[in-house]
């Protein structure tokens, strides 16, 4: 109804252009003449055969692991993750601890000999 009305005032329905393109690429003469200009190419001979070949003959490409990658890989599994985080912590404060026990030697050290110079002196 609507498009009897457009038709009578002289204007197209809106999506009834006469000119609309045709979007589908695959129809029509000009598509089988490209398809026909662009031939494509045949595989080699016997390539099949030499896909299988080199798959068969390809070696890995990766080196045995090493005890890096093992530890790695043992130190990644969810149930060690929690062992090796308390692991490091524990050696962390270690080595903070031993750390810190030089320092105030050496830092006590140093106040005793200020303090033993400053009564020596005249």
């Amino acid at each position: 109804m609507m498009v009897r009305e457009f038709e009578r005032l002289g204007r197209t329905a809106p999506g009834l252009d006469m000119n609309t393109p045709n979007l589908n690429p695959e129809s029509g003469p000009l598509s089988s003449l490209l398809r026909e200009a662009r031939p494509v190419p045949g595989l080699p001979p016997r390539f099949q055969e030499q896909v299988w070949r080199r798959i068969e003959h390809q070696t890995d490409g990766t080196a045995a692991p090493t005890w890096i990658d093992w530890l790695a890989a043992l130190v990644l599994k969810p149930r060690f993750a929690v062992a090796t985080v308390c692991t490091l912590m524990l050696a962390g404060g270690l080595l903070g601890s031993i750390n810190g026990t030089a320092h105030a030697r050496h830092d006590a050290q140093e106040r005793y000999v200020a303090a033993v110079a400053m009564t020596m002196a005249p």
